[in-house]
């Protein structure tokens, strides 16, 4: 038997932003939320699908150099263009981690800073 992700937990200095960028990104919803601050959105079947929840959770520690694992996103509706345009209006930012320019996706950060790709391959929504 083999495990499945279910849940990806990213830290956060302000979870009620970026939780909601998030959920835009994704078409989430708010699940719930927990006494410590952390806010945990999903596809609005809920969790134990099979697209992962986030539970975005409080902290005061400064992120310290780049990230070890981050999020790519394929666009569901419109191709890669049309969408690198909406992600940039909900507030991402582009980034640069040494691309040569020839790359078939586009590195943004979240409001947060934490690198995510936006892939070439439009795929279907779950």
């Amino acid at each position: 038997m083999a495990c499945r992700i279910t849940e990806l937990v990213i830290d956060a200095a302000d979870p009620e932003r970026l939780a909601a960028f998030w959920r835009e990104v994704l078409d989430y919803i708010e699940l719930g939320r927990e006494d410590d601050g952390s806010i945990e959105i999903g596809p609005a079947s809920g969790a134990g699908g099979p697209q992962p929840t986030l539970v975005i959770g409080p902290t005061q520690d400064p992120r310290n150099g780049k990230l070890r694992l981050h999020i790519d996103v394929n666009a569901t509706d419109r191709d890669q263009d049309a969408e690198l345009k909406r992600l940039l209006a909900l507030g991402a930012t582009t980034a640069d981690v040494g691309q040569t320019g020839t790359e078939s996706w586009h590195v943004l950060s979240d409001p947060e800073g934490n690198e995510f790709c936006l892939l070439h391959r439009r795929v279907q929504p779950v």
